[in-house]
């Protein structure tokens, strides 16, 4: 199967090893998590769970709901995504515990550690998206959302990838939001931070896409 070919899985999970370095940062930087670990971030906080096993859980969630709107057209290659969420989880914990020495004592100092976290991040999905392999389930999950409205309502600018992306980041922060509000009786997780990551990190991944998408590319051939 050409999307498990071995240097499609290194790149694969070079990018995931990197984007969970690039959430750690943000999380580091008390400024707000990135939108989509925005609800693991709020829900490790209100529970016992780490982020990673929140991340689990969220994702899973969402492979579930990839199901729910496709039914019998959910190919069960998609269930590959399961395995690869899982490892991002634990991946995500690693990177919490290896950067659990960076600090900051200064506001100035927490916005370094969110543009880093920006860049590292854009680097990860620049990785993933050379991978050609297996998607995370919350880009999966907007792909379906996509599809979906395509296919049911006719093709509509509306319902292209990036503006159904933008709505799908909206309502995982929202519910992020009124998960704090509802068990914190605060908005925790969700800060000034997660604002720039929504508008930087995709102005990152297509400026460093043509400089580092080709070799990675070849070296995925």
């Amino acid at each position: 199967m050409e999307i498990l070919a071995p240097r499609r899985l290194l790149l694969l999970l070079t990018g995931l090893t990197v984007m969970s370095f690039g959430i750690a940062l943000s999380v580091r930087s008390d400024l707000g998590t990135t939108t989509i670990s925005s609800l693991p971030y709020v829900l490790s906080l209100i529970s016992a769970l780490s982020l990673g096993t929140a991340t689990i859980l969220v994702n899973s969630g969402l492979v579930f709901l990839q199901f729910l709107l496709l039914r019998r057209r959910f190919r069960p290659i998609q269930l590959l995504q399961l395995p690869v969420l899982l490892v991002f989880g634990v991946l995500n914990d690693i990177a919490l515990w290896a950067t659990s020495w960076v600090g900051h004592t200064a506001y100035w100092q927490q916005w370094v550690l969110v543009l880093l976290a920006i860049v590292v991040l854009a680097v990860g999905i620049v990785f993933q998206i050379a991978a050609r392999s297996i998607m995370l389930a919350g880009e999966a999950t907007v792909l379906t959302i996509a599809t979906e409205l395509a296919r049911v309502f006719g093709e509509r600018r509306l319902f292209v990838f990036g503006y159904v992306k933008i709505a799908f980041d909206v309502a995982l922060v929202l519910s992020a939001v009124v998960l704090g509000l509802a068990f914190a009786g605060q908005v925790v997780g969700v800060r000034e931070g997660t604002v720039a990551a929504a508008l930087l990190i995709g102005i990152c991944v297509k400026r460093l896409q043509p400089v580092l998408g080709p070799p990675l590319e070849r070296f995925r051939r």
